[in-house]
C-alpha cells in the first residue's frame, strides 16, 4: 500500500503545485495557455507516438482490453441518459453531467500509468487512449447536439467531429501503431528527439491540470456534482471492473484499465461545453470534485486491483 501511495503522492503533489503557483499568481497568467497548448500538440503526442512504436504488444491481449472499456463507457452512458428525466435539470446542465461521467484526464492517467508500472503502465495506458478518446468525444458531441440551448446555428457534424478525427493524441497512437506493426519501430535521428520532448508531458501537463482547478466553483456546488462525481470515479471503474472479467481482462491489464476508467473529468470537456452551449459552471466545479476525490479512490482502486 505504501509503495502505490509513495508512487502516486508525486503525482498529485504536481497538481497541487500548478494550483498554487496559478492562484498565487507567482507564474504570469500568460504561461498557462501556451503551455496547455504545447502539451496536447507536443509534449503528450511525442511521448504517446515513441512509445506505441517501441512497445511488444505481442503478449498483451488488445481486443479483450478494447470490449471491455468501451462496454464500460456504453453502460455507465446508457444509464446517465435513463436518468436525464430523473435529475431535475436543464439540457445544458444535462449535458456537463454527461461529460463528468465518462471523459477522464489522459494528462493524469499517462502520469499515473508512467509512476505505477513504467513503460508497461504507458503501452497500455495507450492501447485505453487510442480507442476511448474518440469514444467519449463522438458521444459528447451528440449528447450537446441533442440537449445543449445554443445560441446561433447549431455546428455541423464535420465542425463538431472533425476535431476529433485530428486530435493530437489519436493521431500519435495511430502512428505509433503503424510503426510497431510495420517493424519499423523508433525512427533513427526523430525518435531521440521525440524522447526529449515527451519528458516534458508529464510535468507540465500535471502543472496545467492543478492551474485549471476551480475550488469555488466546487464549493458552489450541490448534489448534482456529487452524483456526477460518484459515478465517474466509483461507478464508472466498478462497472468496467465487472466487464474486464466478462472478457477475461486481467493481470496489468486489468488494472490499468480500471485505472484508465477510475480518472477524473479531462479538462478540455470544458472547453466544448463553452463551444456548444453547455454549463461550463457545472462542468469545472465537476472537473474539480473529481480531480480533487481521485487523490483518494485512484490508489484505493490500484490496491484493491492488486
Amino acid at each position: 500500500m505504501i509503495a502505490i501511495f509513495s508512487a502516486l503522492a508525486p503525482v498529485f503533489l504536481m497538481i497541487a503545485l500548478g494550483y498554487i503557483l496559478k492562484n498565487r499568481a507567482l507564474i504570469s497568467d500568460g504561461f498557462w495557455a501556451p503551455a496547455e497548448k504545447m502539451t496536447f500538440y507536443a509534449f503528450f503526442p511525442a511521448l504517446l507516438l515513441i512509445n506505441t512504436a517501441k512497445a511488444d504488444f505481442g503478449d498483451i491481449a488488445v481486443a479483450p482490453m478494447i470490449w471491455a472499456s468501451v462496454s464500460g463507457v456504453l453502460i455507465i452512458t446508457g444509464l446517465t441518459l435513463w436518468m436525464r428525466p430523473r435529475l431535475g435539470i436543464d439540457g445544458p446542465a444535462f449535458t456537463s453531467v454527461f461529460q463528468g461521467t465518462i471523459r477522464p484526464n489522459v494528462y493524469l492517467g499517462i502520469a499515473a500509468a508512467v509512476a505505477l508500472y513504467d513503460s508497461a503502465g504507458l503501452t497500455l495506458i495507450s492501447v485505453s487512449i487510442a480507442v476511448l478518446v474518440p469514444l467519449v468525444n463522438i458521444l459528447s458531441v451528440i449528447v450537446l447536439v441533442r440537449h445543449a440551448t445554443h445560441s446561433g446555428e447549431i455546428p455541423g457534424w464535420s465542425q463538431t467531429l472533425g476535431p476529433v478525427a485530428r486530435n493530437p493524441l489519436i493521431l500519435a497512437c495511430a502512428a505509433g501503431i503503424i510503426l510497431n506493426v510495420t517493424g519499423i519501430g523508433g525512427p533513427p535521428l526523430i525518435s531521440p528527439f521525440l524522447e526529449i520532448l515527451g519528458r516534458a508531458a508529464l510535468p507540465v501537463g500535471l502543472l496545467a491540470v492543478g492551474a485549471g482547478l476551480d475550488f469555488n466553483a466546487m464549493a458552489r456546488a450541490g448534489k448534482t456534482v456529487a452524483l456526477t462525481t460518484a459515478t465517474k470515479i466509483i461507478a464508472l471503474p466498478a462497472v468496467t471492473f465487472m466487464t474486464c472479467h466478462l472478457f477475461g481482462v486481467s493481470g496489468l491489464s486489468l488494472t490499468i484499465t480500471v485505472l484508465y476508467a477510475a480518472l477524473p473529468v479531462s479538462a478540455t470537456s470544458y472547453v466544448l461545453a463553452r463551444q456548444m452551449g453547455g454549463d461550463t459552471a457545472l462542468l469545472a466545479a465537476t472537473i474539480t470534485a473529481t480531480t480533487v476525490a481521485a487523490m483518494i479512490t485512484m490508489p484505493l482502486a490500484v490496491l484493491l486491483l492488486s
